[in-house]
């Protein structure tokens, strides 16, 4: 008997941030999606592993303009959509030594708007977080606006929106034959077989893989491993902000009633289920000794997550120009939630042959910036 094989506008694979929200818009948008996610629940990697602060003084021009473009929807997110808000004030500190003074400057003066930092001294700086030691916090900057981001409320909504439009969601469906034929791609997974004339790649790590697997070709996303612990440092740690080291080589923030420290490295990885590595362990709990007066007793919880680049650390997001009804949406960095509402409604747009939406193109960003084929040679 033969199999009857369903067939969509759009196949999105991965069910991350990134895969779920470009979903939710292109769901919403009237189109016929389905997403395959080879974990057993949607943001099994990165996703469910990330800091997750709204900050506008993060990343390059490229990423901070999408950012900024999507404060809105996180502030003012569709009726029904979640039940609490999705943002709640936190605050972000960068810091400087003597030696990362201009770091720091260079940190203040990138930054605009409603996030515009504010020059602290060292006296300041403890008062905003006063695990500090004063040798390592000689300046800093502070913007009040940055937030936490409720992770979980932000995946299930994007989900539970895509859902509702109309959108289908498999996950244990891994990926193993892609052919292109009669101006569709027919996708072979663990779940079964399906068909449609535009696959979306929103694989994180594993995205070059599909590229390949396809006949896309790589562009050189390179997953990179961060890992993150916390424990309890016996201290009223609620109102602390997100504290960072202007050189961004090493970072802390209350989570869940703990601290979560991070040495903030980017050490390259193969596409894997990300564990912590105990060098890295032992590096994260040096730095923040050495940069705060805390001592790191037991240890809570480890883990580690991989973020993508690209080689200019800008997403690649477009059609591949050699490999028909190919898109890619890759290369998030560590900045794929904070950007993930406008990102959709940019991969909506382009995966639609349109224009980006207007109010996204306001902040600079164009189709050039984030196309794939700007990496040809």
């Amino acid at each position: 008997m033969t199999e009857t094989i369903k067939s969509y506008d759009f196949l999105v694979i991965g069910a991350g941030i990134a895969g779920a929200s470009a979903a939710y818009e292109l769901a919403r948008g009237g189109r016929r999606v389905l997403v395959c996610e080879m974990e057993d629940q949607p943001g099994y990697h990165t996703t469910g592993r990330s800091a997750a602060l709204f900050t506008e003084n993060y990343g390059n021009d490229v990423f901070r303009g999408i950012t900024s473009a999507s404060r809105d929807f996180f502030e003012n997110p569709p009726e029904g959509f979640c039940q609490h808000p999705l943002l709640s004030k936190r605050g972000e500190l960068f810091v400087a030594d003597e030696k990362n003074a201009a770091s720091l400057d260079e940190v203040i003066s990138a930054s605009k708007g409603a996030a515009k930092m504010t020059l602290l001294e060292t006296a300041q700086l403890l008062e905003v977080s006063p695990a500090l030691r004063p040798e390592s916090s000689v300046r800093g900057g502070w913007d009040a606006v940055a937030s936490d981001i409720d992770v979980a409320a932000l995946l299930q909504g994007f989900i539970r929106g895509f859902r509702g439009a109309g959108g289908e969601l498999v996950t244990d469906a891994e990926i193993l034959n892609l052919t292109r034929s009669d101006d569709h791609w027919q996708i072979e997974t663990r779940a079964g077989t399906y068909a449609a004339p535009v696959i979306v790649n929103a694989a994180g790590a594993w995205a070059d893989q599909i590229a390949d697997m396809a006949g896309a070709g790589s562009v050189g996303i390179t997953p990179k491993r961060r890992t993150a612990l916390t424990f309890d440092p016996g201290l009223d740690i609620s109102k602390w902000p997100l504290t960072i080291g202007a050189d961004e080589s090493w970072y802390f923030k209350p989570e869940g009633g703990d601290l979560m420290i991070s040495p903030a490295d980017e050490t390259p990885s193969p596409p894997c289920d990300a564990q912590p590595d105990e060098m890295d362990v032992a590096l994260c709990i040096d730095r923040i000794e050495t940069v705060t007066t805390m001592k790191v007793g037991r240890i809570i919880s480890k883990r580690a997550g991989l973020r993508t680049f690209a080689s200019d650390k800008s997403p690649v997001v477009g059609f591949a120009e050699d490999c028909e009804g190919f898109f890619w949406l890759a290369g998030q960095g560590g900045y794929g939630i904070q950007t993930a509402p406008a990102m959709a409604r940019i991969v909506a747009a382009l995966a639609n042959r349109k224009d980006i939406p207007e109010d996204i193109a306001a902040y600079g960003i164009t189709a050039a910036q984030l196309s794939p084929s700007r990496f040809k040679s």
